[in-house]
């Protein structure tokens, strides 16, 4: 435990941003999975909204500073890419 009044602050701060960013990690992770259930399921139109909204929820994490815009963008590219090739047929 810190001595020092302002290291306990910073550890205070630590703990609340950790589960802050963990929740909003756990957000983008559930709609990921989300998209590939539906993608599962054959149902076009369902994995057409539950791909916008992985998205929305991966574009949200970026501005929240949780996820790094590259990052982002590999992993909406994959996703995007994933849903192509598998409705084309």
């Amino acid at each position: 435990m810190p001595n020092i009044k302002s290291a306990a602050k910073r550890v205070r701060i630590t703990k609340k941003r950790t589960e802050r960013n963990r929740r909003i990690k756990s957000t983008v992770r559930t709609a990921i999975r989300r998209f590939q259930e539906a993608m599962a399921g054959e149902n076009r139109e369902e994995a057409q909204m539950k791909l916008r909204r992985a998205l929305v929820t991966i574009d949200k994490a970026v501005t929240k500073g949780v996820l790094h815009k590259n990052t982002a963008a590999r992993k909406k590219s994959r996703l995007t890419k994933f849903f192509n090739k598998n409705m084309a047929s």
